[in-house]
Formats: C-alpha cells, structure tokens, sequence
C-alpha cells in the first residue's frame, strides 16, 4: 500500500512513514508539483497510489467520483512534519482497513 503526498505535505514525511507504507512517494518526487489536481488524480489512479493530502480539494474529487484513488485527508494538517508522521502512524491500522475497503473513497484524519 502506498500514499502519493501531495505538495501540501512535507518530502520528509515519505522516509518518515516509510516503515509503514513502502513505496510511497512525493508528487514532488514525480514531477507534479503544481500540477492540477485531475492531473495527480489521475496519476494516482495508474500507478495504484492513494492521495494523502491536507486540503479538501481531493476530498471534493473523491467524493465526486468515487475511488480509486483513495483519499487521506489530514484536516486542519498545519502542524509540523513530527506531527503529522504521529497522526499517520498512529492510525496506520484505520488506514490500512480504509485501504483495503473497496467501498469507501475518502478517510477524515485529525489532530487530537
């Protein structure tokens, strides 16, 4: 299973959660950086990424068009790159359960 983060989230972030979900990437990494959404969307889709992000805008697409991609929306994500690897690793079982349901399109993560 692998995240595709999105310019929003720090490059660090992919080696810091990289126990948990090998092979995720950066859109920075893949030449998208400030590509338009339905440009990382649909690279998204090809190559078997969900979208870690932390504004709506991949929620409203989710939510529209159903997956894959999958989504993972950090809400309110305007804390430092420690805390966000905390919030992903500590939900990294909820993730995996949303990766692995078909059904679903968009996962909510928030800051306690």
């Amino acid at each position: 299973m692998k995240l595709l983060l999105d310019e929003n989230l720090s490059r660090r972030l992919v080696r810091r959660i990289a126990d948990l979900f090998p092979d995720s990437e950066h859109i920075g990494a893949k030449g998208l950086l400030q590509a338009p959404d339905s440009v990382v969307w649909e690279f998204a889709k090809v190559n078997g990424f969900a979208i870690a992000t932390a504004d709506a805008d991949f929620y409203e697409l989710a939510t529209t068009l159903g997956p894959p991609p999958k989504v993972i929306w950090l809400r309110g994500c305007d804390y430092p790159t420690p805390v966000a690897e905390d919030l992903i690793g500590g939900q990294a079982i909820r993730i995996v359960e949303f990766l692995n349901d078909p059904e679903r399109a968009v996962l909510i993560l928030r800051r306690q």
